[in-house]
């Protein structure tokens, strides 16, 4: 029997499912709108892209810092849960590390704002970039595995490397118009390949 709270007949454990789920629209969102036009794009164009109002960016997020890392930490299990999801859904293992690279460019292109947004937390700077390695680089290696068992890739490949030399080729991209790490990323890739 209800005694008029509106609440009441909802689960508390609903309303966190809610939660969760509007908090996942808006760091998609402003994944999007940080790969598009970097980490300083005005907040209003994250909210129009999340379909929100301002105000409730700021009430998740209180500062742009808090928004950074949390997109950060959200494209890294993003990433993460991505591995093993293209590794069955793809057609060869090949082709899954390929569309891997995809979203570990849009990644590292959302990424290269974090240092300058978090100036002054060396240490949670220090933390997230942890979280990076043990999420990213088990992953990773597990598509090279695939990709070298099915002899479509050679053997010689170590997972931090190349995970190193993609974001080396992603610096300055989201700096430069002109500059499309997509397709540097492709050969690199491409030149994994038996020929």
């Amino acid at each position: 029997m209800s005694d008029g709270n509106p609440r009441q007949g909802t689960p508390a454990g609903a309303r966190r499912k809610d939660a969760r789920r509007n908090q996942q629209t808006l760091l998609d969102a402003a994944a999007a709108v940080f790969v598009a036009s970097g980490v300083d794009a005005p907040v209003r164009e994250i909210a129009a892209q999340a379909g929100v109002g301002m105000g409730t960016i700021y009430r998740h997020f209180p500062t742009r810092a808090d928004l950074i890392v949390a997109v950060y930490r959200h494209q890294i299990d993003s990433c993460a849960e991505s591995g093993p999801a293209l590794l069955a859904a793809e057609p060869t293992p090949y082709a899954a590390l390929e569309r891997w690279t995809d979203l570990f460019v849009d990644f590292l292109v959302t990424k290269h704002g974090l240092a300058a947004a978090m100036q002054s937390d060396n240490a949670g700077f220090e933390a997230l970039h942890a979280h990076f390695l043990d999420a990213l680089v088990p992953v990773c290696a597990e598509l090279l595995t695939a990709a070298t068992e099915s002899g479509e890739i050679r053997a010689d490949v170590d997972a931090y490397q190349l995970m190193r030399g993609i974001g080396n080729l992603c610096i300055g991209a989201d700096s430069d118009p002109r500059y499309d790490a997509r397709t540097l990323v492709a050969l690199l890739t491409a030149g994994l390949r038996h020929t």
